[in-house]
């Protein structure tokens, strides 16, 4: 029987109540707290910094999965470390040194995260897998939420989950954009552990039935 994380990204919270909306999420079921940081460099929009982890970090138990959608994000492994990252998520798009960047973040004393953009092969990971916990496949083009799913990434999700099998790893393979009741499905059938969701949770006001969903859904696939 297959299990899933579930990652609601505060990308889709009430800025206005985060630490309310976060709360809800943790009460609903979440495993994982998305947080999305944008530079307005890498991708066409401005978001989070170390601050807002600091600050959410005293008042909730869920692990904080912060991904960094900017350019040279080695710049700022030490501030979110400090400010309580459990995990950080680069871009392999964003790193000169991608190698070097994975090594910071192991030493700073967070999980390690690689993400790809919906055009960007897994081969680029070829020679980084082995040091990482978890890849994050992008399945819109990252940068804005309540994006439509692209289909093309189901492919790519699958590639990843037989290349850990073959080396026999254990990273989790984490999927991130137009993820729903409609879509999830397919998702966890190709290989996820990881489900990012963010309209789909914040503007739904029974985000534990959709949680609940996604984990049948998991119920009734084989390990991958």
């Amino acid at each position: 029987m297959k299990t899933i994380k579930v990652a609601p990204s505060i990308l889709s919270a009430d800025f206005a109540s985060l630490l309310e909306d976060v709360q809800r999420m943790e009460k609903a079921g979440a495993d994982w707290l998305h947080v999305d940081v944008m530079d307005g460099h890498f991708v066409p929009n401005i978001t989070l910094g170390p601050l807002i982890v600091e600050a959410l970090h005293p008042h909730t138990g869920l692990f904080l999965d912060v991904h960094l959608m900017i350019e040279r994000p080695e710049r700022f492994i030490p501030a979110f470390s400090r400010a309580g990252a459990d995990l950080l998520c680069v871009h392999a798009e964003a790193c000169v040194h991608l190698n070097r960047v994975i090594q910071m973040i192991r030493d700073a004393g967070c999980q390690t995260g690689v993400a790809l953009n919906p055009a960007t092969p897994p081969g680029v990971l070829d020679y980084t897998l082995e040091s990482l916990d978890l890849v994050l496949v992008m399945s819109v083009n990252p940068g804005f939420a309540g994006q439509n799913f692209i289909s093309s990434t189901l492919a790519k999700i699958e590639k990843l989950a037989g290349m850990r099998e073959e080396r026999n790893l254990d990273f989790l393979i984490q999927v991130d954009g137009g993820i729903n009741e409609q879509t999830a499905a397919s998702v966890i059938q190709a290989g996820a552990d990881v489900l990012v969701a963010g309209s789909a949770l914040f503007g739904n006001d029974q985000p534990a039935r959709v949680m609940q969903a996604f984990r049948e859904m998991a119920r009734h696939e084989k390990n991958v």
